[in-house]
């Protein structure tokens, strides 16, 4: 089979295609036949970052397949279900650029008749925003239809992949959603994903804008640059409220006044998906999946999140394109559909 492998840290010129014998599905594990990889910002922190307790590694933690083996423990009747995958390379060497790969079972989800490039763009940005509308004291434990009935919720970024998924979730569960972009463009995409007022940060004052929409404030924030928005965050939050944190765009540090948070009673939550805790994890497969079936949750330009495609063998190219912040989802191809 055809895989990308990179066996040193380093710029997306480390990444390499070359043939490897197609895994054998250990016990609990699934080989899936990929269609299509889903890169996201960690893929390339980790190219540049993480060590190889292996030796190797084959990126992509997002993908959509076809189940092709079961190994021991594993039911046959998943052989040829259409699936999602989720945290696939997560201290383990196969990722999901590569045209078959094992994970297990827990990680493949049936995808059903959903495409496979919406499948691809689920895992890592889907499960991140839900910890993000699940995790305040406000918040319900899980999503669905009318979850969110009642709630303000502001998306910092909302034209990113992580973004437009809070979006698009808290719409699916009734929330009222405002989103801040830095551009016209962007504001377009953010409300073709679904959300109720777009506030341009760099030509209207946020503050005043989302005062306008929610006088007391957001029950949650879903917070891209923390460092760069705390002052606003501060200002927004209504008592009880949370600030989700899921990236350090702009700034690894973040200063806050204690006492004003201290007498609202406000929380700010650090998400990262991997090591979040496996219950909340759990309940947001199910949600997600849920969306996926209810037709709740979409991709492309219509939907806010225009995909761009790359090859197998271009996926160095596809890496560089989300290291350069490109507008949208990026997808590596790794079969045809």
């Amino acid at each position: 089979m055809k895989a990308i492998v990179y066996e040193h840290s380093g710029d997306p010129s480390v990444l390499r295609l070359v043939d490897r014998p197609v895994p054998e599905p250990g016990p609990g594990e699934v080989l899936v036949r990929l269609a299509v990889s889903g890169v996201n910002p960690t893929d390339w922190k980790a190219r540049r970052q993480w060590p190889l307790p292996e030796g190797w590694q084959t990126p992509g933690q997002d993908g959509a397949g076809v189940v092709e083996g079961v190994g021991e423990g594993v039911e046959a009747d998943l052989i040829g279900e259409r699936v999602w995958l989720w945290e696939a390379a997560w201290q383990r060497p196969w990722g999901t650029a590569a045209e078959y790969t094992v994970v297990p079972v827990r990680q493949a989800v049936p995808l059903g008749d959903a495409s496979f490039d919406l499948g691809a763009c689920l895992g890592i940005p889907f499960l991140t925003a839900h910890r993000c509308l699940t995790a305040g004291e406000y918040m319900p434990d899980r999503l669905h239809p009318g979850a969110l009935s009642d709630h303000v919720v502001l998306v910092q970024g909302g034209a990113g992949a992580v973004g437009n998924a809070a979006i698009q979730l808290a719409r699916w569960a009734d929330a009222c959603v405002v989103a801040t972009v830095s551009s016209p463009e962007k504001a377009q995409l953010a409300a073709a994903a679904g959300a109720d007022f777009v506030v341009d940060y760099r030509r209207q004052d946020v503050v005043e804008e989302v005062r306008k929409v929610a006088p007391d404030g957001a029950h949650t924030i879903v917070e891209v640059s923390a460092a760069r928005n705390a002052a606003t965050d501060v200002q927004l939050l209504r008592p009880g409220g949370a600030v989700c944190v899921y990236a350090d765009d702009g700034g690894d540090e973040v200063t806050l006044p204690i006492r004003p948070l201290m007498v609202s009673n406000v929380r700010w939550q650090f998400v990262l998906v991997y090591t979040e805790p496996k219950a909340a994890k759990a309940q947001a497969l199910v949600d997600v999946a849920a969306a996926v079936a209810q037709g709740g949750v979409r991709v492309g330009a219509e939907a806010g999140l225009p995909l761009h495609r790359y090859p197998l063998a271009d996926t160095a190219a596809a890496h560089q394109a989300v290291e350069e912040s490109v507008v949208g989802k990026v997808l590596v191809s790794t079969a045809e559909e």
